[in-house]
């Protein structure tokens, strides 16, 4: 009880409150972030990467992770109720011990548990998912399909948490926030609510490759991702460029956490001349600029995706994307959309865009490069989520007869 008053005390005094604590686990505490005037309402958030919420309690000049975009784009959002002069209860979405205490105006939660904390709040508090994938029974639908054709192709049987848990989020939101594209809502308008698509920020930005020499490069080609390397059609990628030898493929991601993949394509990850394993890279590396400043063109078959944030990424670096439908970007004239992801329509793609003339080249990745920068950042993030909230506000003011926002607030 008193490492318990010390840590109220001190975090009083920069800002927030840790008003539930656990010493043994971050996922039963509570933090409450404070507005800087006199709180008008409460938002209770249930946001975050993999359901953590110390980074909260992190000062604001702090670096922020760059492993996903999750971690500031959770901060944003708690800062967006903070601007609109909201108290924001912070809590895990894996703290299946929490009871409301006090009346909610707002509930933002992702996935995981959304109808349960739903089920507790009062009834006039406005429910709003915030959906980064999706939907579970479309993605594991694809991800089950991926992981059964390897297993015919190779005959093993691999599986990652791509999976997603089975939840009623969207079934139990009066709103939805989904990052991503037409894609992704398509997933969740069966549901029949309204649904503000938000554009997924970066971890990185990088000036334009002003030299970069498109002649050298043209047949070389980056495939970049995080976990659950079938799920992201890494197995497509590898088996593509192991019989298109006068093509290179650099592979940026998290092999060694995947044994039983690094197994199956052990030959094609580091006994193939043409293909080159990287591992896991820093986005903000001297490395990883490097590799992209080499290379024309993004590989990215992935089965399901919200909003691709490695594709963003390599847009950000004026990669020219070859990605599937199912990543939930818009390439437009600047890139190629793969429908069915088979090795033809992969090599045929690769062939398309290799054959093209070096200014073609250039002035697609410039497309790509300015499409990011337009589309993809922190700033644009922050500015379509507060448009959202604010719509939301005038909504349910409409709907209860209020005049203006202020009275909701």
């Amino acid at each position: 009880m008193i490492i318990k008053r010390i840590i109220r005390k001190i975090t009083r005094k920069i800002g927030f409150e840790i008003t539930k604590y656990s010493p043994d686990s971050y996922e039963k505490w509570s933090i409450s972030l404070k507005p800087e005037k006199k709180s008008h309402g409460n938002v209770l958030l249930s946001y975050g990467p993999l359901g953590k919420i110390e980074y909260f309690l992190a000062k604001q000049d702090d670096p922020i992770s760059n492993t996903h975009t999750n971690y500031w784009e959770s901060l944003q959002i708690a800062k967006t109720f903070l601007n609109l002069g909201y108290t924001v209860d912070v809590i895990s979405y894996h703290n299946e011990d929490f009871t409301p205490e006090k009346r909610y105006s707002f509930f933002i939660g992702a996935r995981t548990n959304f109808h349960k904390f739903a089920k507790l709040l009062n009834a006039d508090c406005i429910k709003i998912a915030h959906l980064d994938m999706a939907h579970w029974l479309f993605n594991n639908s694809a991800a089950y399909n991926r992981y059964l054709a390897l297993q015919q192709r190779r005959g093993i049987a691999v599986m990652h948490n791509k999976m997603c848990e089975p939840n009623w989020a969207i079934e139990y939101a009066d709103y939805a926030t989904v990052l991503g594209n037409q894609f992704t809502l398509s997933t969740y308008q069966y549901a029949k609510k309204q649904i503000f698509l938000i554009p997924i920020s970066t971890c990185a930005t990088y000036p334009w490759p002003a030299e970069k020499n498109f002649d050298s490069c043209r047949r070389n080609f980056v495939w970049f991702g995080s976990g659950g390397l079938t799920h992201k059609g890494l197995d497509l990628a590898l088996e593509v460029f192991a019989e298109m030898p006068d093509y290179h493929l650099t592979v940026c991601g998290p092999i060694k956490n995947e044994r039983d993949f690094e197994t199956c394509y052990y030959r094609e990850l580091y006994q193939t001349k043409n293909i080159h394993t990287v591992g896991w890279i820093d986005v903000n590396s001297h490395k990883f600029v490097e590799i992209m400043n080499n290379s024309v063109g993004l590989i990215y078959p992935s089965c399901s995706e919200g909003q691709s944030g490695s594709v963003v990424n390599c847009l950000h670096g004026g990669l020219i994307p070859i990605i599937s439908y199912q990543s939930g970007i818009d390439v437009n004239d600047f890139g190629v959309i793969l429908n069915t992801c088979s090795s033809e329509e992969i090599k045929s793609a690769l062939q398309k865009v290799s054959n093209l003339s070096s200014e073609m080249l250039r002035q697609m990745a410039r497309k790509s490069w300015e499409y990011a920068r337009a589309n993809h950042t922190r700033e644009r993030f922050a500015e379509e989520y507060s448009k959202a909230i604010l719509e939301i506000i005038a909504r349910r003011n409409k709907e209860n007869g209020h005049l203006n926002s202020e009275k909701l607030q």
